[in-house]
């Protein structure tokens, strides 16, 4: 496997200015057979995905990623956002560098949590470019969302103090292993503080969004999903899913597994599942 990094230049479509966002890939040391775009979640680093790249390069796939705005070594204050859509250039950029590297060959969207929910929202704008895409615990619903009233205060809040400090995500509900919930908890690349106003505004305005357009929604689809996830509800999943209008998806529920289900116990199942499907959509 080899692996590569630098700095995207991403100017942003409907934010102010622009922003230099890390992106690294790993690669097969043999014949790609594919590319794969994969997007983080929410306060974490594509960096975090070492294993599952080393997975997919075994397998012949390439794969591409960045960290977010304001995540991990890319540019931004960390745990605000101006647009949600600042996301989806960073994503656009990354998709064009692919494109390039590996031209007419097959690519794959993958994302989790946060990144589930951008990788759902740009296949509303740009789903020709992928052959398919997997989403691990993608953030289209929260079992605790806040009352409505509580919504309309945040976005409130989000126009008079954007960057003001609201929410913290608890750690212990990552992975269901100690050791995964420790090395997240001390790594320094992780945002561990809470999540700005504008931030949240943004989230739930994206969620709405594409749950209201998800039958534009065509290309082949996994959503894959712990059922004791409690940072993102596997109900927005099966929600997403039965909205969905490709003639290829398939919603799958892992019993007990939390919210990062490629670091669980299980994850080697999870990954070979998620693998195998993608392969046999070559």
């Amino acid at each position: 496997m080899k692996h590569a990094d630098g700095y995207l230049d991403v100017r942003h479509s409907k934010a102010r200015g622009s922003s230099r966002l890390y992106q690294q890939s790993w690669t097969p040391d043999g014949d790609v057979r594919a590319g794969i775009l994969l997007a983080h979640g929410l306060g974490e680093h594509s960096s975090r995905y070492t294993h599952v790249a080393e997975h997919l390069t075994r397998r012949g796939f390439a794969v591409h990623t960045l960290d977010h705005y304001g995540h991990g070594k890319s540019d931004g204050l960390p745990g605000y956002v101006e647009r949600f859509s600042v996301y989806l250039d960073g994503v656009a950029a990354l998709l064009e560098k692919t494109q390039k590297e590996h031209p007419g060959q097959p690519l794959f969207l993958i994302g989790h949590s946060m990144g589930g929910l951008i990788a759902a929202a740009f296949l509303l704008e740009r789903q020709n470019a992928f052959r398919a895409c997997a989403l691990s615990g993608p953030a289209i619903k929260s079992d605790q969302a806040p009352h409505a009233i509580v919504i309309a205060l945040i976005r409130l809040i989000a126009i008079l103090a954007p960057t003001a400090p609201l929410i913290q995500l608890d750690a212990s509900g990552v992975s269901r292993d100690k050791s995964v919930v420790d090395a997240y908890m001390r790594d320094p690349l992780v945002h561990h503080g809470k999540l700005s106003a504008r931030l949240l505004s943004e989230m739930s305005a994206a969620m709405k969004t594409t749950l209201a357009r998800a039958a534009e929604i065509r290309i082949p689809i996994i959503l894959m999903h712990g059922d004791a996830d409690q940072l993102t509800a596997p109900s927005g999943s099966v929600e997403l899913h039965d909205r969905i209008e490709s003639d290829d998806k398939t919603l799958k529920l892992y019993p007990g597994l939390y919210h990062e289900i490629f670091n669980e116990p299980e994850q080697d199942a999870v990954l070979a599942e998620m693998s195998g499907w993608l392969e046999a959509h070559l």
